[in-house]
């Protein structure tokens, strides 16, 4: 079994190429992520696959129940998390990868990619989560 997304409908392929997030029929206005209960007012859309940094934080120790993540405080590694901002569509909160947490910059472009939730984990058993990179 290869690596798999962390939630069904979270990607829109088995390559997780873009994000699935909910435009509302009635307002256009788009959210993420795609409700996991169904609704006539919601339809499926892909979200742009670049965007901006539009803030950010630093997680500098392991999160508390429910991660699933590394948590051991001694081997931890602190990551970024952002909000990008899509383009005319809307926010999403993710990792920002490949970039250390120095230099993050409000307005940076990044672009998606999935990255494993936890990489200690054997790759038959890793859990893809959505995550952004820089371009």
């Amino acid at each position: 079994m290869n690596a798999q997304p962390i939630a069904d409908n979270l990607f829109t392929d088995d390559n997780m190429t873009a994000l699935v997030g909910a435009r509302n029929k009635q307002t256009g206005h788009i959210s993420f992520p795609l409700p996991l209960t169904p609704n006539d007012n919601i339809e499926p859309i892909a979200l742009a696959t670049r965007g901006t940094v539009w803030t950010y934080t630093v997680q500098r120790f392991p999160p508390k129940s429910p991660y699933l993540g590394p948590a051991d405080p001694e081997t931890f590694k602190p990551y970024v998390v952002a909000y990008v901002s899509l383009p005319g569509q809307t926010m999403v909160e993710a990792r920002l990868t490949g970039v250390e947490p120095g230099d993050v910059k409000i307005g940076m472009e990044v672009e998606l990619t999935a990255i494993p939730l936890n990489p200690d984990d054997p790759v038959e058993e890793q859990r893809m989560i959505h995550a952004f990179k820089p371009v």
